[in-house]
């Protein structure tokens, strides 16, 4: 696996390394020992599968506040998304600035999103499922959402969003952060 930082420290693009044969491929999209080496933290707890019927859904800007942060491993396993964290971290050199990457079932890429940030992405095609690796279990009491448009973040989404759930729709612009 290749790991790729991004502009925010400790969010990372991880892309498989795929070994090619007459049969397809194999490729390894998580290994602890060496998510460790780059000091990720990421103890699995909980596995999470999201489908969206359609181009332009938007999900976000989730996160968990404390003690319930929890870490992401993000996949696109059919269609193609473009996935972003935002970085929530007060003590952080890149505090409220985002990040993002396409992810799609052909390029196999990872988005790991380390505690402290709120993740969201939107779907670029009809029919995209993604598949998310947790590093602690979800808690209501704790759930947070950023509004997905809020001006001191200024993600440039790729589209203009067809789809949001009421709770993302309503989030404030309010202090916000860990």
């Amino acid at each position: 696996m290749q790991f790729k930082p991004t502009s925010i420290p400790g969010v990372w693009v991880v892309e498989p390394e795929r070994m090619e044969d007459e049969r397809g491929f194999f490729a390894r999209t998580f290994c602890l020992e060496e998510f460790r080496r780059h000091g990720l933290d990421m103890s699995v707890v909980q596995c999470n599968v999201s489908f969206n019927r359609r181009k332009g859904t938007l999900r976000g800007l989730h996160y968990q506040a404390a003690p319930y942060e929890e870490a992401k491993l993000v996949r696109c396993t059919r269609g193609a998304l473009f996935d972003v964290a935002v970085d929530l971290r007060r003590d952080s050199p890149a505090f409220r600035r985002w990040a993002g990457v396409e992810l799609t079932a052909e390029n196999g890429r990872l988005f790991y999103i380390p505690k402290g940030c709120a993740h969201g992405f939107q779907t670029l095609v009809d029919d995209t499922e993604v598949s998310y690796l947790m590093s602690e279990s979800y808690h209501p009491e704790a759930a947070r959402c950023l509004r997905w448009d809020d001006p001191r973040v200024a993600v440039a989404w790729p589209l203009k969003p067809v789809c949001l759930s009421e709770r993302d729709q309503s989030a404030a612009t309010g202090e916000w952060g860990t």
